[in-house]
């Protein structure tokens, strides 16, 4: 049987951390070394994005947290104890924190992170109104922008397409203005709104 079958009868088809039906990956707790089930689960997209910081996390989702760290999976323990790390200033994860407990090995696995020593600010791609940018996005220049190391002249008001993010940069978008591909800093655009 492949690792995603045993995974959806485990789980039931429903996401091991936030119960949400349907689940699309199979995610690997790191650090490991190879893939199986005492270290995957299925998780949602939404669980997806907020552990893996790409999205804002959002406390409310992760209140199942209280009833999923108590599974017998190692993976689930250990990423239940780093999600709750990034809530323990709320009263909710906190008091499931003071009731979890993990042997030696999963708590070593589990600060391995560096979540429990870490607030949960996430720094994303954000334009000149303070909108999350994503990969794909259209967005529209707020200022005229004279490109480095060509004679373009990028003008207010031109719409950028199906824009990339500089993972690396958050303040750095890339995006093709007359064909050529430039850099640009998020905060000389405005997310275009989708109508």
């Amino acid at each position: 049987m492949k690792l995603e079958e045993i995974l959806q009868q485990r789980s039931g088809n429903q996401c091991e951390l936030c119960k949400a039906p349907n689940p699309a990956n199979v995610y690997e707790v790191p650090p490991q070394t190879g893939k199986y089930e005492e270290n995957c689960m299925l998780i949602c997209d939404t669980c997806l994005s907020q552990i893996e910081k790409k999205a804002e996390p959002d406390s409310n989702h992760w209140r199942l947290l209280s009833e999923t760290m108590w599974s017998e999976v190692p993976g689930i323990q250990v990423l239940s104890w780093r999600m709750l790390n990034r809530f323990r200033n709320e009263s909710w994860a906190m008091d499931s924190l003071d009731m979890m407990y993990l042997d030696d090995d999963k708590l070593a696995w589990a600060k391995t992170s560096g979540d429990h020593e870490n607030d949960t600010n996430v720094e994303l791609h954000r334009d000149a109104n303070g909108h999350v940018l994503q990969n794909g996005d259209t967005v529209v220049l707020v200022k005229s922008l004279d490109v480095k190391g060509s004679t373009l002249n990028a003008k207010m008001g031109t719409v950028v397409k199906n824009i990339r993010v500089v993972e690396e940069n958050k303040e750095q978008i890339e995006g093709k203005v007359e064909g050529q591909l430039i850099v640009i800093l998020t905060k000389y655009v405005r997310k275009q709104n989708d109508k």
